[in-house]
């Protein structure tokens, strides 16, 4: 659950949680599906009146959606019985919220359950997609991009020279490319048909010089890497490109990487693509284990490796 104050944004999951309902608000549907499809992203909050997150969730949709003119008498009325009932500051009670903080908590609850029963305020219809996001990659696509110090271009930055968070020998510099990397589009979909998503897989170190696609085949290791999105916008900032296309041979990518799923975590968070590209040096090689050997969990979880793309991929080497 993670609270740490009385507020109704105190706590990681309340915050992913406003994060998930600014991306599906975005669905050109109605209040009745955009429940569900938070339902369906958090079915134990959701359902289970014991699970932590219960009130948490509940509590954040009711304010979200009014905050949107979303009407759902389904979020608002169940708000109100959490807010009613007492079961919010009973479970945070239980949880171990000092006496303190449970009187701003009511005094919060008390400003919310106003919000969520005030009339639908005359505005204009929420901004939702008119269609499905544009598929700007292919599965296959083989990818090469600048790195500095093994970090991609950032691309929330409108311009690389704004990127000045590194450090350098005479104090904080800017990314500047001293390197390349390569990725492959091994996955790609649209979460509830709207929302576009990628998962690459990236060689794992940095290189000097651009390479080629001949010089990516062989004895060359691999890292699969969390799904991200991936913009018209982000795209041209992260300078990606295209060196061609390999066709994916889908049973060795599940065969390579068991568990592979689609990737609706990026989506619902809005999380671009630039956060998974970092390859070697930036990236330990502590979570970038050769396969068969032993795995190091220091530096965190490490990632799934392949040494040889060939493994995952239908290539014609003649």
């Amino acid at each position: 659950m993670g609270v740490w104050g009385a507020g109704l944004y105190s706590g990681d999951y309340a915050m992913d949680l406003r994060s998930t309902i600014s991306a599906v608000a975005r669905l050109p549907f109605d209040a009745g599906k955009l429940l569900e499809i938070l339902w369906e992203i958090s079915p134990a909050a959701a359902n289970k009146v014991d699970d932590p997150d219960h009130t948490t969730f509940w509590l954040i949709v009711a304010d979200q959606f009014a905050k949107r003119a979303i009407v759902s008498d389904r979020a608002r009325d169940t708000a109100l019985a959490i807010i009613d009932n007492g079961g919010d500051i009973a479970l945070l009670s239980t949880l171990g919220m000092s006496a303190s903080e449970l009187t701003k908590r009511r005094k919060m609850l008390a400003e919310l359950r106003t919000r969520i029963v005030a009339p639908v305020a005359s505005r204009r219809p929420r901004p939702v997609l008119k269609k499905p996001q544009p598929l700007l990659m292919d599965i296959g696509d083989v990818f090469v991009y600048p790195t500095f110090g093994g970090r991609c271009i950032n691309s929330y930055f409108a311009s690389k020279e704004l990127d000045n968070k590194y450090q350098g020998k005479d104090g904080p510099t800017c990314w500047k490319q001293d390197g390349w990397s390569a990725m492959v589009i091994v996955d790609r979909g649209r979460a509830f048909d709207f929302l576009a998503w990628y998962r690459p897989l990236t060689v794992c170190s940095a290189v000097s010089h651009k390479p080629a696609l001949e010089a990516l085949r062989g004895e060359v290791l691999w890292k699969l890497v969390h799904e991200g999105t991936c913009s018209k916008v982000h795209f041209k900032r992260l300078e990606l490109e295209r060196l061609g296309n390999l066709s994916v041979a889908n049973e060795k990518l599940r065969r390579a990487f068991p568990g592979i799923k689609p990737g609706l975590w990026a989506v619902v968070q809005d999380i671009s693509i630039c956060n998974v590209l970092n390859v070697g040096p930036a990236v330990p090689d502590a979570l970038m284990p050769k396969p068969g050997t032993p795995l190091n969990f220091s530096r965190g979880r490490p990632y799934p490796t392949i040494l040889g793309i060939e493994q995952i991929f239908n290539i014609d080497r003649t």
